[in-house]
């Protein structure tokens, strides 16, 4: 039987569209951009014979005419793919329908099936969702025609884009066509095919415009043919996890397990979302799912999917397989942690793509829900490896003035009625184009992402290297370059030492394969990828890790001692990253030194060393792990390291003390200077002028009482904002009483307390383990289907009962974390079915998003927090 390949499968799922995407425009937006990424699907879409592929978010005009050399006529089909809600997209649909002359067929394919859409919280649209948008997107189409007829004859500075501004983020009516319309002005050339679109569609009133919309299902991000994630910008990862109340910490994380029922019948619509888009990947997969949870919403999930199967699934035969669901919020420690792991370090490093849009909850927004948060933004995983920073390094700089020339040559090139835009100054026409941000600093000349299809002699790189150690996959890396080296017949003299790998080794191969053109088609796979290792084991970057595994080992050691002694590396942590942010103050640094750790890490080693406190000193306090003195020698700390750095507390729980911080910091640097100034005065003699202040002393009296009275005020604030903080951490140091799996031990984080946390393990690795042992799990529920639960209430008093199946029973065994996965925990996962000796299991692992740690400091303490400052104040 042929093994399970997520890769494989998402493009034999474009293929299938082939008939609705040949000879049309395609648009895809953020989402969709990043799944075909990963997924090498763009030499494929060329082949099925696609026009062009353009971004859906930053469509301009130049889109119009991307395919102006093509011997057939204008584009009349535009097929958009999207990974968002159809409202969401209307307004990007609208703008590229509005864009394009002559268009009379949109195909629009949605990775949110019509089920999800018509239980989506708020939505617009009900159950006959796709027809339903079908008509109105339609009828929006009209009106905007309509208009385009009745303006085009006004003079140009009254023209319709000027009256139709493109600026609200979401669509307060589904059939509003104003606030979809796009303002473009790129240049005259560009004004005038506007306009010449807009007569276009008046003329074309009568042909009506034919729309279509379908489930697109299989947008997702495969690091591997077995490990995936979902789209950062699509509505599923983006979509809140839970609602805000006393057991939730974030809206991109699950609610604590406590085995409660919730309060109402109210389902988030993350779960509802992810439960639809697992189902549909099976079907894609040919799998039948026997469902299993641990978690309070991986519970919700499981029913909701059960409820799905028991109703399209009668009699279909399809290959079985295992579905484990997990609550990340049953280990939080394990993302927070820098662990050892290649790819960890690499997302971490690297720099990642900015979103396409800035805020995905605005004015007007389905998702702006009566409970949700205010918004939820994933980090892009698209990461931008430099790869002209590595291959100019130490050499000359390239003249990139020609290629810039082409650039501006061919953007110009269309335009035949002005000769004159001919020697337009590139960067003021990019401008133009992109709304004012430069083209050359959006896009990198010489870039790379990682493509999870590119391979060598059939090993795919990113599947090789996912569950690799740090020099493990290091040195795997060196090894394929050099065999690429020989294939090429390139000779390169570096001197190599077996069992390592440094930046001096790994640079010269990278160039060397890269100097010319077709190498560097041919090899691009392998050079992105040794060229984002060079980057994670960068000096800068890797001593910043190497800082931060010792600070963990500190910790995980002084864990397994006292509550005094884990207190006080902590208090030390702190104090030493105040001490960094005050020196680097003092030299006009805006920064600390490469490998020192900031305020904003010392806060990630609180939380880590908080959520060791509560796995191993859960009585020791009334409200938390540690004593009263001990709290209060932590929070001074804190107080004492934000007073003296407030430029480097950029958390939110300071919203609004920042100003107030910044005032008061520059006053005292102006007294102390005042006071060494006067004291280097010399005391002259008692003269009659000094009377002339004899007066003035009360004024100056009154002063300093409202200057004390101001900074006990802030500092009142500030403690206030603090001791909010440190009850957010009692939660968290709550997890294993609170989380009911938990709570007997079986399933807690096993920590080594000789200072080594790569010798511990996650909660990944010892479910899996259990599990493939088929040992008892506390918490783990299986969901039996209808037929299941007829066999278990009806015909079992006839002993024709059905067995609980287990998992371990499974060949294929799909596990998906509900809030997201790291580097580290793949490879866990492959660590716990090796020891288990069952190499016939196919294992799957997914999870919401990929997460560093600093993705976990956002969620628990950042933007994306359910974490007030101002709890009891409001």
């Amino acid at each position: 039987m042929a093994l399970v390949d997520l890769t494989k499968s998402c493009i034999d799922s474009i293929r299938q569209i082939s008939e609705h995407i040949e000879d049309a425009t395609l648009y895809l937006d953020a989402g969709s951009t990043e799944s075909f990424q990963f997924i090498g699907a763009f030499p494929v879409l060329l082949d099925l014979g696609v026009r062009a592929v353009c971004s859906l978010e930053n469509m301009c005009s130049l889109d119009a005419v991307v395919d102006w050399n093509s011997k057939s006529d204008a584009a009349r089909k535009i097929v958009v793919i999207t990974s968002r809600l159809l409202s969401d997209a209307h307004r990007f649909i609208l703008r590229c329908l509005s864009t394009h002359q002559g268009v009379r067929r949109c195909i629009i394919f949605t990775s949110i099936s019509e089920i999800s859409h018509s239980a989506y919280p708020d939505s617009p649209l009900g159950p006959d969702a796709f027809h339903e948008y079908e008509s109105l997107l339609v009828q929006d189409y009209e009106e905007l025609v309509k208009k385009a007829e009745t303006k085009s004859t006004q003079p140009e500075d009254k023209s319709l884009q000027d009256n139709l501004p493109f600026e609200d983020e979401g669509w307060s009516r589904l059939t509003s066509s104003e606030e979809g319309f796009p303002n473009i002005e790129a240049s005259s050339s560009g004004r005038d095919i506007y306009n010449n679109n807009l007569i276009g569609h008046a003329e074309d009133v009568g042909q009506k415009l034919v729309v279509s919309v379908h489930h697109f299902p299989m947008l997702l991000c495969p690091f591997s043919p077995r490990v995936f994630v979902l789209p950062s910008e699509g509505s599923i990862a983006e979509a809140y996890l839970s609602a805000e109340h006393e057991d939730s910490l974030s809206p991109g994380l699950p609610p604590l397990s406590t085995g409660l029922p919730s309060d109402g019948d109210d389902v988030p619509p993350g779960a509802t979302l992810t439960a639809h888009f697992l189902y549909h990947l099976a079907a894609k997969m040919e799998l039948k799912m026997e469902i299993f949870s641990i978690g309070d919403l991986s519970k919700t999930v499981g029913k909701i999917l059960t409820d799905m199967s028991s109703l399209y699934d009668v009699g279909r035969r399809r290959r079985s397989a295992g579905l484990l669901l997990i609550d990340r919020t049953l280990d939080l420690l394990t993302p927070c942690c820098h662990g050892d792991s290649l790819v960890d370090r690499m997302f971490s490093s690297l720099p990642h793509r900015e979103r396409a849009t800035s805020s995905t909850q605005t004015k007007g927004s389905q998702t702006q829900l009566k409970h949700g948060p205010s918004k939820l933004q994933r980090t892009p995983l698209d990461v931008q490896i430099p790869l002209q920073k590595i291959l100019c390094e130490d050499d000359c700089k390239i003249d990139n003035f020609r290629l810039l020339e082409s650039i501006e040559a061919f953007l110009c090139a269309w335009d035949s009625s002005n000769s004159a835009s001919q020697i337009v100054d590139l960067t003021n026409l990019s401008n133009k184009v992109n709304d004012k941000r430069p083209l050359h600093s959006e896009i990198e000349l010489f870039s790379g992402s990682f493509v999870s299809t590119e391979n060598f002699r059939g090993t795919p790189y990113l599947e090789a290297i996912m569950d690799r150690r740090t020099k493990d996959g290091g040195i795997l890396v060196k090894k394929w370059l050099q065999e690429t080296l020989r294939w090429e017949n390139i000779t390169v003299n570096v001197k190599s030492r077996p069992g390592y790998v440094t930046k001096s080794e790994l640079q010269p191969m990278i160039k060397a394969l890269a100097n010319s053109q077709p190498s560097l088609m041919r090899n691009k796979g392998i050079i992105q990828l040794a060229a984002a290792t060079l980057v994670a084991l960068d000096e800068s970057h890797c001593a910043t890790w190497d800082a931060f595994i010792s600070a963990e080992k500190i910790l995980t050691a002084s864990a397994g001692d006292t509550t005094q002694s884990l207190a006080a590396q902590i208090g030390d942590l702190v104090n030493k990253s105040a001490l960094v942010g005050s020196h680097g103050r003092k030299n006009g640094k805006t920064e600390p030194s490469h490998g020192v750790l900031s305020f904003q890490d010392a806060l990630l080693l609180t939380i880590t060393g908080y959520i060791l406190a509560g796995e191993n000193f859960p009585t020791s306090g009334s409200d938390g792990p540690f004593s009263w003195q001990e709290e209060h020698l932590l929070k001074e700390a804190i107080v004492d390291a934000i007073l003296e750095n407030p430029s480097i507390a950029k958390l939110e729980f300071l919203h609004g003390l920042r100003e107030d911080l910044e005032a008061n910091l520059n006053r005292m640097r102006s007294e102390k200077t005042k006071e060494v100034s006067s004291n280097q005065l010399e005391i002259d003699d008692f003269d009659d002028d000094q009377w002339a202040s004899w007066g003035d002393e009360d004024a100056d009296n009154y002063n300093n009482k409202e200057q004390v009275y101001g900074d006990m005020q802030l500092k009142l604030e500030l403690r206030d904002r603090v001791d909010n903080l440190f009850k957010f951490l009692h939660k968290l140091s709550s997890l294993k009483r609170r989380n009911l799996p938990l709570r007997d031990g079986t399933l807690s984080l096993e920590n080594n307390f000789s200072g080594d946390p790569y010798t511990s393990k996650g909660l990944l690795h010892k479910l899996l383990t259990r599990v493939l042992g088929k040992d008892d799990v506390p918490g783990l529920e299986y969901h039996s289907s209808t037929v299941g639960r007829l066999f278990k209430s009806g015909f079992g008093r006839f002993g024709l009962g059905q067995a609980k199946p287990s998992l371990a029973d499974q060949n294929v065994i799909l596990v998906f974390v509900i809030g997201g996965i790291n580097g580290l925990e793949v490879r866990e996962a492959q660590e716990a079915l090796s020891e288990s000796g069952r190499p016939e299991i196919e294992l799957l692992l997914g999870g919401t998003t990929f997460l560093t740690p600093h993705d976990m400091l956002d969620l628990l303490m950042g933007d994306s927090s359910y974490f007030n400052p101002l709890i009891g104040k409001r």
